[in-house]
């Protein structure tokens, strides 16, 4: 009998490349997503699981999906957060986009008229549904 296995999660993460960026993970080989203090980026941490996907997105400056992590740790508590009410997972890197995949070009593909990203673009933390996840990783030139 086949094991089953709960299906993936994929997830979109955002960060200013002056703060953390890519190059920087990949030179890390891994880190901690410390930071989030909003409860519905918190939510979604929470229900991240090991080797979920997750898109690293530069914000600010040129924002674009650049790359692909996975989730190698599940949510734990944040030690930066001195309330004591919020957490953080880690993640590792996968792989670069080799074609960073702009705002703008998410924005005017109506495929996307519902994904997060154009609908609640301040929240750091997303889901993304499979369906979006294949999208954007074909137009980022990798499979994802």
């Amino acid at each position: 009998r086949k094991l089953e296995r709960d299906p993936m999660n994929y997830w979109l993460m955002k960060s200013e490349p002056s703060s953390y960026s890519w190059d920087q993970l990949v030179k890390d080989k891994k880190t901690g997503w410390t930071g989030v203090r909003n409860f519905q980026a918190s939510a979604n941490m929470k229900a991240m699981k090991v080797g979920d996907r997750v898109f690293f997105y530069h914000s600010g400056e040129g924002p674009a999906v650049v790359g692909i992590a996975e989730v190698s740790k599940t949510y734990y508590p944040d030690p930066t957060d001195k309330t004591e009410r919020f957490g953080m997972v880690d993640i590792k890197p996968v792989m670069p986009f080799k074609t960073p995949v702009t705002l703008a070009e998410i924005k005017k593909d109506p495929k996307f008229k519902d994904m997060v990203l154009v609908r609640a673009s301040r929240l750091s933390v997303q889901p993304l549904t499979p369906e979006q996840w294949k999208q954007v990783c074909q137009m980022g030139g990798v499979k994802g």
